[in-house]
C-alpha cells in the first residue's frame, strides 16, 4: 500500500463544521491524532506546534503510529476519517519561502535557450546553489485555483501574462530553528519533511523585471504545495551527483541526501513530462548549508524549494519554458491542441512518487 505504514504523511484536515486539525494519512483515509493519541498539540490547524518539538518526536511519534496501526488498530480505527468527509488545509504556517535552481540540466536549458553565445551556466552556479527570497504569504495548499498574475511585460505594456508556466519542484519543510548568527546543524535535525510543490511562473513579466536582483513578481503571485508533508525518513536516499569542482568546505557532503524520486507533469490530465529528483546536482543539505552559513536563521515554518526538477532529455524536463524550448517547440495534447504556455482553464498537476512511497499531488487551475 502506497499510503501505508511505511509512508504515514502528515496533513491539516477538518471535517465539516470543525475546525482544522492535524491528521496523518493511511490508506484512503486520515487518522485524527489528537483522539488517537491523546495529544492536543494535533488540535492546532497546523504542523508547527509538533515540529518545534524537534526530532526525536517527529521519530518516536512516527513509531508510535506504525506500532499502533500495525499491532493495535482497533483501538485508533474509530479516529479514522474517510477522505472523502474532509477538506484538505494548507499543513503548515509557511515562516519563509526560498527557492533554489539545482538542476543542472534546467540551469543549462535555460542557459541555452538565453545565452546562445556563451557557456550555459554562469560562473557560480556549479559553486553555490543559486536562490532567491519568495514570497511565503502565498504559497498555497493544492486545488486552489490559480489567478493569471498581470504586470509589466516589457517597455511601457501593462497586461495579463501571455507566457504562464508551471516549475515542478520539492519542498523541504523546517521544523527546528536556529539562532542568529549562527548556521544550521545537522540536516537531518532541522528538517522534518518534504512536500510537493509547483512554483508558478509568469515569464514575460520575469524576463523583463529580473536584471539586475532576480525573479520577483513573475515568481511571487502563487506557490502551490500538497497538502501532505512526508516525514524524511520514509524517503529513501541515494548519493547525489559528482560535483566538480568539489565545492568549499561547507557544501561539501556529509551523508547521501540525494533522493529517488519520480515526479509526473499532467496538463489537464494528460503526462507531459516525468522528471527524475536523482539528477538534481545540489542536495537539500547543500541548500540548507548555503541557507544558513551567513548566520541567516531558520524558523518552524521555512520552506526552501528545490527549483525546477528537470533530466537531461525533453520528457523529463520540469518546465514549459524547457518543454516547448520557449514557445518555439508547442507540446501536442492528445485532444489535438497545443501548448507553449498555460492558457485560462488548463489544470496542472504533479504527482511524485520513491519507490513505493507516495508522495501525493499538488494541483492548480488557471482563472
Amino acid at each position: 500500500m502506497s499510503w501505508g505504514v511505511d509512508n504515514l504523511p502528515y496533513g491539516v484536515f477538518s471535517r465539516q463544521g470543525q475546525a482544522p486539525r492535524v491528521g496523518v494519512r493511511y490508506g484512503d483515509r486520515v487518522l485524527d491524532l489528537a483522539a488517537a493519541l491523546h495529544d492536543e498539540v494535533f488540535a492546532a490547524p497546523s504542523l508547527n506546534p509538533f515540529m518545534a518539538r524537534g526530532r526525536s518526536a517527529w521519530h518516536d511519534t512516527r513509531a508510535l503510529l506504525q506500532e499502533k496501526l500495525t499491532t493495535d488498530l482497533s483501538v485508533v480505527e474509530s479516529h479514522l476519517v474517510p477522505l472523502d468527509q474532509v477538506t484538505m488545509h494548507l499543513p503548515f504556517e509557511v515562516a519563509d519561502y526560498v527557492d533554489f535552481y539545482c538542476s543542472l540540466d534546467h540551469a543549462s536549458n535555460i542557459g541555452r535557450m538565453f545565452r546562445p553565445d556563451s557557456e550555459p551556466l554562469l560562473p557560480n552556479w556549479r559553486h553555490l546553489p543559486v536562490g532567491y527570497h519568495g514570497r511565503a504569504g502565498t504559497v498555497v495548499v493544492s486545488g486552489t485555483p490559480i489567478s493569471r498574475p498581470r504586470g509589466q511585460v516589457r517597455a511601457g505594456v501593462f497586461g495579463p501574462s501571455g507566457k504562464l508556466d508551471i516549475e515542478a519542484e520539492l519542498g523541504f519543510v523546517v521544523g527546528t530553528p536556529t539562532r542568529l548568527g549562527t548556521s544550521a546543524g545537522a540536516f537531518e535535525d532541522h528538517v522534518f519533511g518534504v512536500t510537493l510543490l509547483n512554483d508558478w511562473s509568469a515569464r514575460d513579466i520575469q524576463a523583463w523585471e529580473y536584471v539586475p536582483l532576480g525573479p520577483f513578481l513573475g515568481k511571487s503571485f502563487a506557490t502551490s504545495i500538497s497538502p501532505w508533508v512526508t516525514p524524511l525518513e520514509a524517503l529513501p536516499r541515494v548519493p547525489g551527483p559528482p560535483q566538480d569542482p568539489e565545492p568549499l568546505g561547507y557544501l561539501r557532503r556529509r551523508a547521501d541526501w540525494g533522493l529517488d524520486i519520480e515526479v509526473e507533469v499532467r496538463i489537464n490530465d494528460e503526462v507531459v513530462s516525468r522528471p527524475p529528483y536523482s539528477t538534481m546536482y545540489w542536495t537539500p543539505d547543500q541548500m540548507l548549508a548555503h541557507l544558513t552559513v551567513n548566520g541567516a536563521s531558520l524558523r518552524v515554518g521555512d520552506l526552501f524549494a528545490s527549483g525546477t526538477i528537470s533530466g537531461p532529455r525533453r520528457e523529463e524536463r520540469g518546465s514549459l519554458i524547457e518543454i516547448t524550448w520557449n514557445g518555439t517547440e508547442p507540446v501536442k495534447l492528445s485532444s489535438g491542441e497545443t501548448r507553449t504556455f498555460l492558457e485560462d482553464g488548463d489544470t496542472v498537476t504533479l504527482r511524485a512518487t520513491a519507490g513505493d512511497i507516495t508522495l501525493g499531488e499538488v494541483s492548480g487551475t488557471i482563472v
